[in-house]
This record gives C-alpha cells, sequence and structure tokens, in this order.
C-alpha cells in the first residue's frame, strides 16, 4: 500500500459511536467560529474523509452521499479542508 493511502470512510473499522455533537450538549460551539466551511459539490467525491476527520462530529452525512457541517457546531477549524483529497472544501471567512 502507497505511504500516502487514505482509507475511504466505508473501510475504516470504528471501535467507538460517533454521535451528533447536539446530542451531549446544549453549548452551540459554532458561536466562536470566524471562517465556515464551503462545499463545492462539484468537486466532492463523497469520500468521507472531512466526516472522518472533523473532531467536533459536526459534519453531517445525508442521503444523496454528501457531507456537510452544521454550522451550530463546527468551530471552524479548517480540518475538513485540510484533509479533503479533491480540495471540495474551503474556508471563508465568517461575516457578522
Amino acid at each position: 500500500m502507497p505511504e500516502d493511502y487514505k482509507p475511504t470512510w466505508q473501510e475504516m473499522k470504528m471501535s467507538c459511536i460517533i454521535t451528533h455533537p447536539g446530542a451531549d450538549s446544549d453549548a452551540k460551539t459554532g458561536e466562536w467560529r470566524y471562517q465556515r466551511p464551503i462545499l463545492d459539490k462539484t468537486l466532492c467525491n463523497k469520500c468521507g474523509l472531512c466526516w472522518l476527520y472533523c473532531p467536533d462530529s459536526s459534519m453531517i452525512p445525508f442521503e444523496n452521499g454528501f457531507f456537510e457541517p452544521d454550522l451550530m457546531y463546527c468551530k471552524g477549524c479548517g480540518i475538513c479542508a485540510k484533509e479533503c483529497p479533491k480540495q471540495a472544501i474551503t474556508m471563508e471567512e465568517e461575516k457578522f
């Protein structure tokens, strides 16, 4: 296997339960975000790496196969954009 190989989210063996961030807390952690992830669906290959690497579990899978951020909980860290192999996620400055 190549050194830079990244398995798809379907290939990952999970040993934990991942829940929606709002399941355990009423804290709307997205309120201090200064950047937000923007998904370009024309570039996205629905690999799920954004969901897998999101430290806040704020990337939500939809029936159409895309993963989109729940902005109530996304802190805007940019990890999803950094891990996206297709550069389908960009970070945009939050407008207040």
